[in-house]
């Protein structure tokens, strides 16, 4: 990666560790807080005959954090345009 400066290398990475550290805190509500914590309200809905708990358990996490990684590559090569860093 060729910057321009060391002030254009410092916002690149502070908006890179940005973006990963919210990204992280989405999947951890998803993982943690849906999966763990708030089970038990979550199971009095359904989803696909499911109980809604059980399932973010189960596959909303796997799901959550795929759609996360697109997410984080979509974002990432806008952000490389952004400072001109792109391949």
């Amino acid at each position: 990666m060729a910057f321009k400066d060391e002030q254009q290398a410092k916002a690149y990475w502070s908006e890179n560790l940005s973006l990963m550290f919210k990204l992280l805190a989405i999947w951890f509500v998803v993982s943690f807080g849906f999966g763990i914590l708030l089970v038990d309200v979550l199971n009095e809905v359904r989803f696909f005959g499911f109980k809604l708990g059980f399932w973010f358990s189960q596959q909303g996490a796997i799901y959550t954090f795929v759609a996360l990684i697109f997410v984080y590559v979509f974002k990432m090569n806008a952000l490389d345009k952004k400072y001109g860093v792109d391949e």
